[in-house]
């Protein structure tokens, strides 16, 4: 046992040595036979140009051959030549001619053929030269091509090394509680199924608006006719109004199929579009509530309306049955239209960040949704047949006019067309109501099911839902237009007007404030004295009066007449006068009369005291009352600033809607003039479409003429030779 496990040690670490010796051989075989190659190439170009040279060589051989020959025979001719010259000179022997040796021309034909070889190998030379320089070229630009593919590919290699190493590590497929982590990949079949869905749903939603908007507008034509006709009598302060708000529902109803469509613009390929990412339904179910608040503004009209027939003096009691059929049938419209209005905004409202509604709930509401679109196509189909009741009955009287005739023509017509949209809708949804329950097409990394066949949930944690919505809403935010701002400077400097204005305001109020109360101060003492003064003025009179009127008793009298007469003066009363020394005299009146006489100095400061008292409360209530009117003529005074900046801002609002005004007139006129234009292009080529339709009808008709005669012709031809065969014929039997 131990040779054999010696045997197999000694094996195993030969085998191991000659596995370590695999790569490095494999990398010197390939080696060697990239050499091999390289030489290969090598040799066969050196053999190409070897080729080259030898064919070179052959063609100056034959040259050489062919110019030899030529010399050759030039000799010869040369020769016989020369023994045609003697021949003549031996015959004429006067005649004397230089002997010419032939070795020069064979010289100079050696010259030039040695020349012309020459010639030729620097032409070889020179060829050669200008392909050298050819290639030199072509490998530089060869090699600085090659260094440039090669830093591309060492940049492509550092990034996908770098992506490799930043996000590879975290795809962790195997723990399902990371895996739950990952960003889910979506179906982008999915996708564009719910884009075509979505676009479906975008042009039955604009028929549905748009013989919705038919009905209110033919039913605003009938209110000015039915029951008053607005050309001969007044019509009612109702239908006025409702006249006036049916005219506005293309304002209404029009931005809800512009946010549908603005919301299918939404739908990339490249991305996942569900409930809790598309935040385009919310500016939609915004629009539904809006014109579901004017329908329910427009019904209490409509209903007064439908009263308002049933009270005149033609309507029979069949036709206000019919009335109110179809004023019960109008409530319910509308409240169905309510419930849409609740479950558009609530499925809109799975992508805000309040929405607390788990995702199993979605089917429930596309149900939902289903089913009140199917009670929407029930009820105006209702609404249709009473109206149509109500119309055929209406027809039948003899008050009924051609004008109400048509236009309620009209209105029938709209409702019918409102029928056949909203059973489109209804049918269409009801269709496809499966695939907007199922759940949304994305799947967990390294499972082909988007759920756990275990708990039979979804294996996404809870955490991208978030992060989806977080990242939607943040793309919202940037696809809003910034709002428009003032520039720094200007905003520094509108701050620093405000804060010296402030300042200075409060500095002012503050210097009125103890104005003010030094003013009320100086005005309570100026009181006092005034009062003192008075006070002591009259003292003064009185004791003039009294000394005065003793004297003269004294001297006219007795003692004890002048005793009686003393205190009869004491116990009358005696008159005082008024101060004159300030502008606001007392009155001595208003306090009643005051007694002097002579009692005792405390009664007289209590009375003193108690005018003093009285003026004093009166001089606080007027300073009080004065503080309160200065305070209400500042608050009037700012509340007369911000109305006059209201004025101003509502003038600036109505130049920029009358400068509008203008612009939308130049357009509608300009729009009324291409329209001219293209109808009177419109008539003119359907004149000239009339006209060749005529002479084409005239060519018809002459080439059908034409072919008549022509099978007459025929026809005549036919009859007259089957006449002279017969005749031949019988001929020919006679004899």
């Amino acid at each position: 046992m131990s040779s054999s496990e010696e045997k197999y040690r000694k094996l195993a670490t030969e085998y191991a040595k000659l596995k370590a010796q695999i790569p490095v051989l494999k990398k010197a075989y390939l080696d060697e036979q990239a050499a091999h190659n390289e030489l290969k190439n090598e040799f066969k170009e050196r053999e190409q140009t070897v080729r080259k040279f030898e064919q070179e060589v052959d063609s100056l051989s034959f040259r050489n051959q062919q110019l030899s020959s030529r010399c050759s025979f030039l000799q010869d001719e040369l020769e016989a030549a020369d023994s045609k010259k003697k021949h003549k000179h031996k015959e004429s022997p006067s005649h004397h001619a230089a002997p010419v040796s032939p070795g020069i021309f064979s010289e100079e034909l050696q010259n030039k053929i040695e020349e012309n070889a020459r010639l030729h190998q620097q032409v070889k030379l020179q060829t050669i030269e200008t392909e050298i320089k050819n290639y030199k070229s072509r490998t530089e630009k060869a090699e600085t091509l090659l260094g440039t593919v090669e830093n591309d590919l060492k940049d492509q290699l550092n990034l996908a090394n770098k992506i490799i190493a930043d996000k590879l590590p975290f795809v962790d497929t195997k723990n399902p509680a990371l895996n739950g982590l990952n960003l889910p990949t979506h179906d982008r079949r999915h996708q564009l199924r719910s884009r075509e869905l979505v676009n479906q749903s975008a042009n039955l939603l604009g028929e549905v608006i748009q013989a919705l908007s038919n009905f209110y507008t033919y039913t605003e034509q009938r209110s000015q006719i039915y029951p008053a006709d607005g050309k001969v009598e007044p019509i009612s302060p109702v239908n006025i109004q409702f006249c006036k708000l049916l005219h506005e529902n293309l304002s209404h109803l029009r931005p809800v199929e512009q946010s549908l469509k603005e919301f299918l613009t939404s739908f990339k390929e490249d991305a996942l579009t569900t409930l809790e990412t598309a935040t385009g339904l919310q500016p939609f179910a915004r629009n539904v509530k809006k014109m579901v608040a004017y329908m329910n503004k427009i019904l209490p009209y409509q209903l007064s309306s439908l009263e308002e027939e049933c009270a005149v003096s033609s309507c029979t009691s069949m036709l206000e049955s019919k009335n109110m059929e179809l004023h019960r049938s109008l409530k319910k419209l509308n409240a169905v239209f309510n419930k849409l209005d609740t479950i558009t905004s609530l499925l809109a409202a799975q992508s805000t960040k309040s929405c607390a509604h788990s995702p199993t709930n979605h089917p429930r509401m596309f149900s939902i949704l289903c089913n009140y679109l199917t009670d929407l196509h029930e009820v105006v189909r209702e609404v249709s047949k009473h109206y149509n009741a109500k119309v055929s009955l209406e027809h039948q009287m003899p008050t009924a006019t051609q004008r109400l005739k048509t236009t309620d023509e009209c209105v029938v017509s709209s409702l019918i067309s409102l029928v056949t949209s909203t059973g489109k809708f209804s049918t269409f949804l009801s269709g496809n109501k499966e695939f907007f329950s199922q759940r949304a097409g994305y799947r967990t990394r390294g499972s082909s099911i988007g759920v756990d066949p275990g708990t039979q949930s979804v294996r996404s944690n809870p955490a991208t839902v978030n992060f989806r919505q977080k990242a939607a809403q943040y793309i919202a935010l940037l696809s809003k237009p910034c709002p428009e701002s003032v520039p720094h400077h200007v905003a520094v400097q509108n701050r620093k007007v405000l804060l010296s204005s402030a300042e200075s305001r409060e500095g002012l109020a503050k210097q009125i404030e103890t104005f003010q109360q030094k003013v009320s101060k100086l005005e309570q003492e100026k009181e006092h004295w005034m009062l003192e003064q008075q006070l002591m003025k009259i003292k003064f009179e009185n004791e003039t009066e009294k000394n005065k009127k003793l004297e003269k008793e004294l001297e006219n009298s007795s003692h004890v007449e002048q005793i009686t007469s003393i205190q009869d003066n004491i116990e009358t009363p005696v008159p005082v006068r008024k101060g004159t020394d300030s502008d606001k005299r007392l009155d001595v009146t208003m306090l009643g009369k005051v007694e002097m006489s002579t009692k005792p100095t405390g009664v007289v400061d209590t009375r003193e005291m108690l005018i003093k008292n009285h003026f004093s409360t009166r001089i606080n209530e007027l300073t009080q009352q004065l503080q309160l009117s200065d305070s209400k003529c500042v608050s009037f005074h700012a509340e007369v600033r911000a109305l006059h900046k209201q004025l101003q801002m509502g003038e600036r609002a109505k130049k920029q809607a009358e400068d509008e005004l203008k612009a939308m007139s130049q357009t509608y006129a300009q729009l009324k003039d291409e329209l001219s234009t293209t109808s009177k292009n419109y008539e003119s080529q359907l004149s000239m479409m009339s006209d060749h339709l005529a002479g084409m009808n005239e060519k018809l008709t002459q080439q059908k003429d034409e072919i008549d005669e022509l099978k007459s012709q025929i026809s005549n031809a036919k009859s007259s030779s089957s006449s002279s065969h017969s005749k031949f014929s019988l001929k020919k039997s006679r004899k």
